[in-house]
This record gives C-alpha cells, sequence and structure tokens, in this order.
C-alpha cells in the first residue's frame, strides 16, 4: 500500500494497515545531498518535509542504520504514523477528544498558547532581554518540538504558525528546520535549496527591519538587534554543549520544567519522534549526564579537578579541607563510626581527602576506591600507601557489582558523573553518604564549608 507524498509520487516504506499521515508541508523545499552508493558517480538529493510525526527525511530506500543517525527507535525512517495514535505515543489515541480538529496532540494548544503570549511580549513590553532570552528558550522549547512535531493537522495550517515563528524568533523556522534534520541525520554541514516557504519567511523578517528602521531606528540597532545576536550565540552555546563530547542530557528538575524535557537530550536523539512529556520514562541508561544545563556547561571550565589540583600545591589548603571534611562526617556517623567494616569511596580524586578523614576515623573498617581515572589512583596510592584497595573502574551504580555486598558506607563525589538524584532516591547501599552543593539540603545532613559551598547528606541512614 502507498500514499501520494507532496511531489505527487509514492511514499514508500508505509506498511498494510498503517495509520495515514497528514498532508506533508514542504518547507522551503529544503534538501541535502546523499552521498551516491560506492562504485558510482550519481549523487541523491534528499527533500526536507514536514512529514508526520517528527518531521524526519523521507527516504526512498530503507535505511538499515537508521538509529544511528538519529531517528526514533519506535518509527523506522518512511513511516508515517499518526502523531497521536498507540504506536506514536505508546499509549490510547485521545486526540479528537482533548485538541481541536485542526491540532494534533493534547499538548500543541499549549504550545501555541505560548508562543501567542510571547509574541504579544514582543509588541507590547520589548527590550533586549525578552528578545535574547526569549529566543533562545522558544528554539529549544516550542520551535523545537514544532520542528519534531508539526502542531496541525493541515499543511497551510504549520505554513502559517512557521511564518509567525520566524518573526517571533527573527529567523526563518524552515531555515532552522532543515538544519536541526540535518543534524539528526548526521548530515554535516547542511545544503538546501531556498523555495517558497523559506523565501515568504524571509520577505516577512526583512519586512520588520525595515519598518523598524523607518520608525524606530534607535530601537533597532540598540535593542533588537543586539538581542538578535545575543539569543543566537546563547543558542550556539546551547547547541555546542549539548554536543561537544557526544550527546549529554541534564536531569535537573527545574531545568526540565521551565523547558518542557529539553534536558533528555541522549533519550531525545534515540526517539525523536517522541512526546517532550514521555521522554522521562525513557532515561537511558549509562547515558552521558551532566549537572549542569547545556548553556552553563561552560562552567566545567572551572572544574573540581581543577581545584584539586591547587589543593595539592599547598599544605595549608590540604589541611583546611581534611578538617572541614572530618568535621562533616563526624557529625552525620558519629557514634556509628565504630561499627562500619566496608567502605566503598567513588573517585578517589587527585587528593584522597575522603579516605585520609574516614581511615582515621574508622580505622578498624575496610576501605576501596573505586575511580574510572588510573593517574588518579596512582596519586591516592602517594597519600595512602601499599595498603589501600584501589580499584580502576567507571562506577555506575545500576550495574551489578559496582557496590561491594558488604559495603557499610558508599561516599559519592561532588563530581560524581551520573544520576545524583537516583542515588537519593535509591540509594545502592546501607548508607550513602552524598557530597553535594551547599544549597542542595537532601535528609540528614551537614555544612562541610561556606567557603567550599559544599555540604554532605545521607541518602540512606544506618539503621537504629
Amino acid at each position: 500500500m502507498t500514499f501520494a507524498n507532496s511531489t505527487g509520487g509514492p511514499q514508500r516504506n508505509v506498511p498494510e494497515g498503517q495509520p495515514r499521515i497528514a498532508q506533508r508541508f514542504s518547507v522551503g523545499n529544503a534538501a541535502v545531498e546523499e552521498s551516491s552508493p560506492e562504485g558510482t558517480t550519481e549523487s541523491r538529493r534528499r527533500r526536507v518535509e514536514f512529514s508526520r510525526p517528527f518531521g524526519t527525511w523521507p527516504l526512498s530506500v530503507t535505511q538499515p542504520n537508521a538509529e544511528a543517525l538519529g531517528y526514533s527507535r519506535d518509527v523506522p525512517p518512511g513511516q508515517g504514523l499518526a502523531p497521536c495514535s498507540p504506536l506514536a505515543e505508546g499509549g490510547e489515541d485521545t486526540a479528537g477528544r482533548h485538541a481541536p480538529k485542526f491540532l494534533d496532540c493534547r499538548g500543541d494548544p499549549f504550545f501555541v498558547g505560548l508562543a501567542l503570549a510571547q509574541g504579544m511580549l514582543l509588541v507590547t513590553k520589548p527590550s533586549l532581554a525578552l528578545i535574547a532570552l526569549g529566543m533562545w528558550w522558544n528554539a529549544n522549547t516550542i520551535s523545537h518540538n514544532f520542528i519534531h512535531r508539526p502542531f496541525f493537522r493541515g499543511r497551510h495550517w504549520n505554513a502559517v504558525f512557521s511564518a509567525y515563528l520566524s518573526l517571533v524568533l527573527g529567523v526563518p523556522q524552515s531555515l532552522w528546520r532543515a538544519r536541526h534534520l540535518a543534524h539528526h541525520a548526521g548530515v554535516s554541514p547542511a545544503k538546501f535549496r531556498i523555495g517558497g516557504q523559506m523565501i515568504v519567511e524571509g520577505l516577512l523578517i526583512l519586512a520588520v527591519w525595515i519598518a523598524l528602521l523607518v520608525f524606530a531606528p534607535q530601537f533597532l540597532l540598540t535593542t533588537y538587534l543586539p538581542g538578535l545576536g545575543l539569543g543566537l550565540g546563547l543558542c550556539q552555546l546551547q547547541g555546542h554543549y549539548e554536543h561537544v563530547r557526544g550527546t549529554v542530557s541534564h536531569y535537573g528538575r527545574l531545568y526540565n520544567v521551565l523547558f518542557f524535557n529539553d534536558g533528555y537530550h541522549v533519550e531525545h536523539h534515540l526517539r525523536p519522534a517522541m512526546s517532550w512529556a514521555r521522554l522521562p520514562a525513557q532515561k537511558a541508561g549509562g547515558a552521558r549526564v551532566s549537572r549542569w544545563p547545556a548553556v552553563l556547561r561552560w562552567l566545567d571550565v572551572f572544574s573540581l579537578t581543577s581545584l584539586e589540583r591547587l589543593v595539592l600545591r599547598s599544605k595549608k589548603l590540604q589541611t583546611f579541607v581534611l578538617k572541614k571534611h572530618e568535621k562533616a562526617f563526624r557529625a552525620l556517623l558519629t557514634p556509628r563510626l565504630t561499627e562500619l567494616r566496608s567502605i566503598q569511596i567513588v573517585g578517589g580524586g587527585l587528593f584522597p581527602r575522603t579516605a585520609l578523614v574516614l581511615k582515621r576515623l574508622a580505622p578498624q573498617a575496610r576501605l576501596r576506591i573505586v575511580d574510572a581515572r588510573a593517574e588518579n589512583l596512582q596519586q591516592a596510592r602517594r597519600f595512602l600507601g601499599e595498603e589501600m584497595e584501589l580499584t580502576q573502574q567507571f562506577f555506575d551504580p545500576s550495574v551489578a557489582g559496582s557496590v561491594s555486598a558488604d559495603c557499610d558506607l558508599l561516599v559519592i563525589p561532588l563530581d560524581f558523573e551520573g544520576d545524583r538524584e537516583a542515588i537519593y532516591r535509591r540509594p545502592p547501599a546501607r548508607t550513602v553518604a552524598v557530597h553535594d552543593w551547599l544549597w542542595r539540603r537532601r535528609g540528614v545532613s551537614s555544612v562541610v564549608s561556606v567557603l567550599l559551598l559544599k555540604r554532605l547528606n545521607l541518602a540512606s541512614s544506618i539503621p537504629e
């Protein structure tokens, strides 16, 4: 069974019985050059279109490595699942009862309303900050969701909303979309041709610029253009740190509430078709995770490792750090320190302060340090001697054997590479001491140092 595509030809790879998708909305007639098969000299062009459910490439051939290119594992390339069907959403098809007929899914009216509200604010209360922050926020929320899951059933409504987003963002939405889909498909640099929709969007933006130049030149030069440039810079910063060393997720609650689960970025790349609301349930095991939202990930330049190297150079700093940590451990673990028999410390670090402190407070306990970096373990050996058990291993609490079966106390470092909230929710040991930032108090807690912005939390307490 075949369905007609937007160019009048058949849409291949749509299985018999598959729900028919809404009519395609070809935005800008963008196309990307595709390498020819090995041994041929021809090249092919792939057309970028607003196909449902997530607007990816309508391929004319089966793509065996679709998942590696960023396609959804749930919806193979070329298949046109209805966006609110049980297969596309993983649940009951209730769109018809919860959304206007010209909209596709229950969440779409909310995004459309937010976009309209942003446009009203830009008209009534324009400012440099609103233009810059609004562009960055919209590009990673409303615009991003519209790219993968167009909000309207009809292509004309999608064309109108795309033009509206272009005015709000100051960038043609069809251009933004072509670049983003090329990113998901692993095509770099993206090559596209300018078409009717992209021309319309570009002319609308140009008209706004001309109107501002004639009627509000000072606003254009001192507010609008600087705000647009700053917003583009924030978007570039966001995109860079989301993928600079491979795709990285951020599971912070506040960011994901404000940005509609944009932090679940590894999960989004695995399932581009999936609704933003369902991404937390698809949390990828072993995904690279950062404690910072992407736009703040540059703060890792001032990393905890660099601070530890500074401590290594000063005996006074070493004494200060040991004193503060010993006080915090005493406050949390006394009088049960004498009951500890097996302690596992994640991340020995360049300066093994936790191991040195616990070796003094619980001399009867067997200490084991787990660190993925061999150089850190070698450095720790200089402070701890040969009797300490050191294991080179990346710590993943979800992997069997990561925590010793007889472990009485597990210590998690401040620079833990993983889901810290999962440690709090499901402590992997009988007692877990978690180094955390000063403002993140959880349960029984003790401040290590205000100067170090650090506290020590007990995720699980030793039974009475």
